[in-house]
């Protein structure tokens, strides 16, 4: 199997991960935030597609960190009560090493291509992916604490990788 092949395989599993998410949560913006996801995962399935056809288009920054940090602050100002079991947690924490992994497997590829369009690509994915980890750590911060999260909402690195400090 090519480096491509296994790409796509993992951001297809990862867009069906969290997908199954989506069903495994009662709270809408976490509802949203993993659609979110999903939705990226797809996109980056696609870009993976296309390099594979040696056509492969630039991936772009997302702004998927600004959109969910729109959606905390909703649910911040939401008086929806909220409520998790741990198995929900787990659920997040196993898709964090997740989104850790495929940054790991992007930024090895990096390395190993040397044509600098795939190279420059696999390291945006790389990106894309810590974006999603960072998402991810604020979700399980708020699942873990969602009262004191809510109530401080500093989602952190949230603000400092929007900006562009990272």
């Amino acid at each position: 199997m090519d480096i491509f092949e296994f790409a796509m395989q993992k951001e297809k599993f990862s867009e069906n991960y969290y997908r199954e998410l989506v069903g495994k949560t009662g709270n809408k913006g976490l509802k949203n935030i993993c659609n979110m996801l999903a939705d990226e995962e797809a996109k980056h399935y696609k870009v993976v597609q296309q390099m594979r056809t040696k056509n492969p288009k630039i991936i772009t920054n997302t702004p998927i960190l600004k959109n969910a940090k729109k959606v905390f602050e909703k649910m911040r100002e939401s008086t929806e009560k909220f409520n998790v079991n741990i198995s929900e947690l787990g659920l997040y924490e196993k898709a964090k090493d997740i989104e850790q992994e495929s940054k790991r497997f992007y930024l090895e590829k990096a390395d190993d291509v040397d044509n600098p369009d795939q190279k420059e690509i696999f390291k945006k994915l790389a990106n894309e992916e810590q974006k999603h980890f960072i998402i991810l750590e604020n979700i399980c911060d708020f699942l873990a604490k969602p009262q004191y999260f809510l109530e401080n909402a500093e989602f952190h690195h949230i603000d400092d990788y929007v900006e562009g400090v990272f």
